[in-house]
C-alpha cells in the first residue's frame, strides 16, 4: 500500500512557514505520509519533495507577472497533469490564490479533495470571488473568526484554525528582554515608527511619521525613537527622507527585528497590514496611518466593503485603534492620537486588556488545527 500522499504548493516565504508547520503536525499524527509539490527550504527540510522551487512562483507586481506569465502557465499546466496522474489523497494550496485556486478547481473536478489554506481578503473587496472559491475548493482554512463568518454566509465550507502568529508570540511578551536585545534602557519611554515594507509605503508615510515623532519628542524630551527597516534598501530610503525632513532628530534604525521593536516599544505608528496584527499581539498600543495616491484611494473607497482597514479593529468589530487615513494622516493628528498611549493612561490599559483578549481568541495552535482539518477531510 502506498503511503498517504499530500500535495502542497507554497508561493512565498510566509507560505513556506505555514507549509512546514502543517507538514510537521501531519507527521506527528501519521508518520507514513509522502509530501510533494512546490516547496521552499523550510518545507523541503521537513521532507517535502519539491517538483519546483518556490521562487518560481514568488513574483510580485503586474509587470513582473506578465514577464513570467508563459512560465507560470507552463508550471500550472504541468502540475495539473502530474497531480491528476498521481491522485494525491489531498491537495493543499497555501495562499497564492491567483495560482492555486484555478489549479484547485482542475484537481477537484478530477476527484482530488482540495483545501485552500489562508483566505484571500474576499470579505474586504471583490466579494464575488467567494463563489469561485466555493466551486474550486472543498475547504478553506481561515486564520480569523470574521473570515469564517463571511464564508458561512455563502455556504462555502470553511474552518477557523486560529492564527499562527498568535501561537508564535507569547501572551505576555518579555519587554525587558526585547529592550536588552535592542540596547534600549529598561525605564525609557519608547516609540516605534513602522512606515511599511514596500518602497511606495515608505515614500508616502515616512515624512509624516517622522514629523509626528518630532512633535512627541518636544512633549517627551527623553523619548527613544526606533525604526525597524524591512531591509537595507528601505533603511537607505527612510534615512534619505529623514535627512530632508528632520536631519537633527536622533533615532535608532535597525534592519529587521520588527517584532522585537514592537515588544520593546511603549507605542507605535505603523502602516496598515499584517504589521498591525503583529503589533497587537506584541501588546504595543498603536496608531495606524496610511496614505495612497489620490486615485488609488478613491478607487479603494469604492471597492473595499469593510468599515475599518486594520486587523485589530476588524477583530474587535469597532475602532479599537485609531486609523488616520489619507488627508487625516498628518503629523499633528498622529501625535495627538499617540500621546495618551505613551504613558500609563486609562486608554492605554483598556487597549492592552483588549489586545490580550483578542490574542487568546485567535491562539488555537494553528498548525495542529490545520493538520486535523486535512486528515478529517480525507477521513484518514
Amino acid at each position: 500500500m502506498r503511503p498517504l500522499t499530500v500535495a502542497l504548493i507554497a508561493g512565498e516565504t510566509s507560505g513556506d512557514i505555514l507549509g512546514a508547520g502543517l507538514i510537521r503536525s501531519l507527521k506527528q499524527k501519521n508518520p507514513n505520509i509522502r509530501f510533494v509539490g512546490v516547496a521552499g527550504p523550510l518545507m523541503q527540510a521537513e521532507g517535502c519533495e519539491a517538483w519546483y522551487e518556490m521562487e518560481e512562483l514568488a513574483v510580485m507586481g503586474i509587470v513582473e507577472v506578465l514577464g513570467r506569465l508563459r512560465r507560470l502557465l507552463h508550471i500550472r499546466r504541468e502540475l495539473t497533469e502530474r497531480l491528476t496522474a498521481l491522485k494525491p489523497d489531498v491537495f493543499v494550496g497555501i495562499d497564492a490564490p491567483d495560482f492555486n485556486i484555478p489549479l484547485e478547481g482542475k484537481l477537484k473536478r478530477a476527484g482530488i479533495p482540495t483545501i485552500h489554506y489562508v483566505s484571500p481578503s474576499v470579505w474586504a473587496w471583490r466579494q464575488k470571488r467567494v463563489f469561485k472559491i466555493g466551486r474550486n475548493t472543498d475547504l478553506v482554512l481561515a486564520f480569523l473568526p470574521f473570515e469564517k463568518a463571511f464564508y458561512d454566509r455563502f455556504d462555502v465550507p470553511c474552518q477557523f484554525i486560529g492564527h499562527k502568529m498568535a501561537d508564535d508570540i507569547a501572551l505576555h511578551p518579555d519587554k525587558l528582554a526585547a529592550r536588552q536585545t535592542l540596547n534600549i534602557p529598561p525605564q525609557a519611554r519608547c516609540l516605534a515608527l513602522l512606515p511599511g515594507s514596500r518602497s511606495s509605503e515608505v515614500d508616502m508615510l515616512s515624512a509624516d511619521f517622522i514629523r509626528a515623532a518630532v512633535l512627541l519628542r518636544e512633549r517627551y524630551p527623553d523619548l527613544e525613537i526606533i525604526v525597524p527597516a524591512a531591509n537595507a534598501h528601505r533603511a537607505e530610503q527612510f534615512l534619505a527622507i529623514k535627512q530632508e525632513v528632520a536631519p537633527t532628530l536622533s533615532l535608532n534604525l535597525v534592519e529587521g527585528k520588527a517584532r522585537e521593536v514592537m515588544i520593546a516599544s511603549d507605542a507605535a505608528i505603523l502602516a496598515s497590514g499584517t504589521a498591525a496584527l503583529e503589533c497587537m499581539l506584541a501588546k504595543c498600543p498603536m496608531v495606524v496611518g496610511y496614505r495612497m495616491k489620490p486615485f488609488t484611494f478613491w478607487l479603494a473607497k469604492r471597492l473595499v466593503k469593510t468599515e475599518w482597514v486594520s486587523l485589530p479593529n476588524l477583530l474587535a468589530g469597532r475602532e479599537l485603534v485609531k486609523e488616520l487615513l489619507q488627508e487625516e494622516c498628518t503629523p499633528q493628528h498622529l501625535a495627538t492620537a499617540l500621546e495618551p498611549l505613551l504613558h500609563d493612561s486609562t486608554e492605554r490599559q483598556e487597549l492592552l486588556a483588549t489586545f490580550q483578549t483578542l490574542h487568546q481568541q485567535i491562539r488555537w495552535d494553528a498548525d495542529n488545527q490545520a493538520a486535523q482539518a486535512v486528515l478529517e477531510l480525507i477521513d484518514a
